[in-house]
């Protein structure tokens, strides 16, 4: 601490409930801490040990339409090659101090490629996923595997596997890029490595090869009976997606359970080999809501992005209220109650770091009107 900080944590110390008593004695005491930059835990409890989360992010919401002309226009303007690597421009969460973080443990960001359009080949240790509200045309290549990208698809890039993209259409296309860029930023464990320049395979097969080894529901490969760390399904096709939604809402309207509450659908993607969270840090769903459902407050601990896929709703965060249509993103902190209402048939995207605060046992969730 510099020199103009000297006592500054006497005087927020001072009338304190449970603090000493203002002395010259007491003064010296903690400008002996700051030259040794030391803080004495009982003028920093309240902050460090609050009764419930207080995080610095904030609710937010961004608006598809206006992402996509910005991006647009960075395709004008901006090349993709070696050393910017991608047209990706992140969301930042007012809260964070300019930081380019959805939340303090998750990237959100809306990528563009223009037509004809290669990004480099690199990997990295955090993992990642692609989500499309819109669009075809590209193939992203993940360790050789050509997968396409189309609207709906949910596509897993997990860590540390060489990738990049190319835009075989004849149109531009963005897509949103979900990271846990912060979380690997603020533990120290990141690693970065540069591909090949070129993508080793631009072949456009209508299938990976790794959905035709995996993507067959509840069949494994007997050749791969080891569990993997994150999914090996390179993409969960909307067409099945949909399909499991549909189902839910049409045995509730049969009589029959599954939905997670009247009107509301949800599907979580899993590892088919272990049976849990597509990435160690990721959590990720398809929700959907009949017009004129409404969903009970829920408060969870951990952050969470949520993208509207179709249709259009209220989202209500805390104090905050927004209308939403396609492509809108919405940041949800830590233990902000969360409603969601449909004002048309609702499709929405959701991602968390539920996984994160699982494995530490530090989850919680709070629906309203139900004992803590």
């Amino acid at each position: 601490m510099t020199s103009s900080t000297d006592s500054s944590v006497a005087l927020r110390a001072l009338d304190a409930p449970g603090q000493p008593t203002s002395s010259p004695e007491l003064d010296e005491l903690y400008r002996g801490f700051e030259r040794e930059l030391l803080v004495p835990l009982w003028t920093e409890i309240g902050d460090l040990m609050p009764t419930s989360p207080r995080p610095a992010a904030v609710a937010h919401r961004w608006c598809w339409s206006e992402l996509v002309a910005l991006a647009a226009r960075s395709g004008e303007l901006v090349p993709v090659g070696r050393g910017g690597e991608r047209r990706a421009i992140g969301l930042a969460n007012p809260g964070l101090g300019g930081a380019p973080f959805a939340t303090p443990t998750l990237w959100a960001a809306i990528q563009y490629l223009n037509p004809r359009e290669d990004a480099p080949v690199h990997r990295h240790t955090q993992h990642a996923f692609r989500f499309v509200v819109e669009g075809e045309g590209v193939w992203t290549v993940v360790d050789g595997d050509p997968v396409a990208m189309r609207r709906g698809d949910f596509l897993l890039t997990p860590g540390w596997r060489f990738h990049g993209h190319h835009n075989q259409s004849e149109t531009p296309m963005a897509w949103l890029d979900g990271l846990d860029i912060p979380f690997a930023h603020a533990t120290g464990s990141t690693f970065f490595e540069f591909g090949p320049d070129q993508v080793s395979d631009r072949s456009t097969p209508d299938r990976s090869r790794s959905e035709r080894l995996w993507a067959h529901p509840g069949l494994r490969p007997v050749s791969r009976p080891t569990p993997e760390t994150s999914s090996p399904i390179a993409a969960y096709r909307w067409e099945d997606t949909d399909a499991a939604l549909a189902d839910q809402l049409a045995l509730e309207t049969e009589g029959h359970p599954g939905v997670m509450e009247p009107g509301h659908a949800a599907v979580r993607f899993t590892n088919p080999t272990t049976g849990g969270d597509v990435m160690p840090t990721i959590r990720a769903e398809m929700h959907r809501l009949r017009a004129g459902a409404r969903t009970t407050p829920r408060r969870e601990v951990g952050s969470a992005v949520w993208q509207v896929f179709d249709g259009q709703g209220l989202v209500r965060v805390g104090e905050r209220e927004w209308q939403v249509c396609r492509g809108d993103l919405v940041a949800v902190p830590s233990w902000a109650p969360l409603t969601l209402a449909a004002e048309t048939d609702l499709d929405l995207f959701r991602f968390s770091d539920t996984p994160i605060f699982e494995r530490l046992h530090s989850d919680r969730v709070l629906v309203e009107g139900t004992p803590e």
